[in-house]
């Protein structure tokens, strides 16, 4: 039988595949965006991960979530930084959320509040993506656009907190296949994980329609 971790990977491949071949990221990742989609793609990442982390803290004590209250793994600093070297001092003022991205914050917001087990499945799609193709991405801008490596611009993409990303990603599936919940549970973490992955490609949709590449 497979493992619970197994089990997550598995059940979400396609929609895995899916978000990471949208063709804003295609487009992006293949060096045809400008800078300007890149901040764009680091705003609405904000809203997600400021849903994602505030009062996190509160889940601590929770017999199914607390274990996955890792604050270093925690990002929205690190955004922070990246939008002030992207945008400037300023950066806020003009922080404008896609209505797909505010969507995706308002589930997560939702789980966060109310189901612990659910917030594991954002959790999950989010930090272990940031910690594996993020690695990508981050390469990928700094050779594009010019910033210094793992330096302001692409922050969110370095976990200086995590020393051996590989250990510390056995260690969190570790956590997964020994997470308290009962059989009926953990499919509905996996129909939330797949819900995870189809808002984040929604993001991906809108930011492509913002960002079409003319010929």
């Amino acid at each position: 039988m497979d493992s619970f971790s197994t089990l997550l990977r598995t059940a979400s491949h396609e929609q895995h595949v899916e978000a990471e071949n949208s063709t804003f990221m295609s487009d992006l990742l293949g060096g045809r965006l400008d800078l300007e989609a890149y901040a764009r793609y680091t705003e609405q990442l904000w809203f997600v991960y400021e849903a994602l982390e505030t009062g996190a803290d509160r889940l601590a004590a929770d017999p199914v979530a607390g274990p996955f209250v890792r604050p270093e793994l925690f990002r929205l600093s690190a955004l922070e930084r990246d939008l002030a070297h992207l945008r400037g001092a300023g950066w806020r003022a003009g922080l404008r959320a896609l209505p797909a991205t505010e969507a995706y914050a308002a589930r997560v917001r939702e789980c966060r509040e109310q189901w612990p087990a659910g917030y594991i499945a954002h959790h999950y799609t989010r930090y272990l993506g940031d910690l594996s193709g993020g690695q990508i991405i981050r390469d990928r801008a700094e050779r594009t656009w010019g910033f210094e490596r793992r330096g302001d611009g692409v922050r969110f993409y370095t976990f200086e907190e995590v020393v051996n990303p590989a250990a510390f990603k056995r260690e969190y599936r570790e956590l997964l296949d020994g997470v308290r919940a009962d059989d009926l549970e953990k499919q509905r973490i996996v129909a939330e994980c797949k819900r995870a992955f189809a808002l984040n490609t929604a993001v991906f949709r809108a930011l492509g329609e913002e960002f079409p590449l003319t010929a």
